[in-house]
């Protein structure tokens, strides 16, 4: 697997992912009604060229997704047992369709897990950044990961 172990996890290492993506206006259309979410800033050209904008807004939920999936990669793919809880998940700048997001990943702290000694906890902070370099969004993330397998007996 491409992901990494909780032992190998370094407080402090800042991840700068590799893969960027272009948000498209399907992006935000899929996101919005998959989601069930009606509102107009994200789906109605005419409303949202009304509000302070002038354009649609990527749906807030898919930029957070993308902001995470981005890092799954080169952190947590396929050792990661889940996530326990994403929390302090701020928007500074909007994203539009044609932004392309880049990401980078600090590992804030880790702890083995108390209940499952084969897990452990790690608490990532990712960070958003559009083309020109502004943050649009920043979460921090709470991940279940598997720790390293025991080499096993000859």
């Amino acid at each position: 697997m491409a992901g990494l172990y909780f032992e190998q996890f370094e407080i402090g290492h800042i991840f700068q992912h590799a893969t960027t993506r272009t948000v498209t206006e399907t992006d935000n259309l899929l996101a919005t009604v998959l989601s069930m979410n009606p509102q107009p800033l994200h789906l109605d050209v005419e409303f949202a060229a009304r509000t302070e904008f002038g354009r649609p807004l990527v749906n807030s939920t898919f930029t957070l997704a993308l902001v995470i999936g981005l890092s799954v990669s080169e952190t947590t793919l396929g050792t990661t047992i889940g996530n326990l809880g994403m929390r302090e998940v701020t928007f500074p700048k909007p994203v539009f369709a044609g932004d392309t997001l880049r990401i980078e990943t600090t590992v804030k702290s880790k702890r083995v897990s108390k209940s499952r000694p084969d897990a452990g906890i790690v608490d990532f902070e990712h960070r958003g950044y559009n083309q020109r370099g502004e943050i649009v969004c920043v979460c921090q993330r709470a991940a279940f990961m598997r720790r390293q397998p025991e080499p096993a007996l000859a």
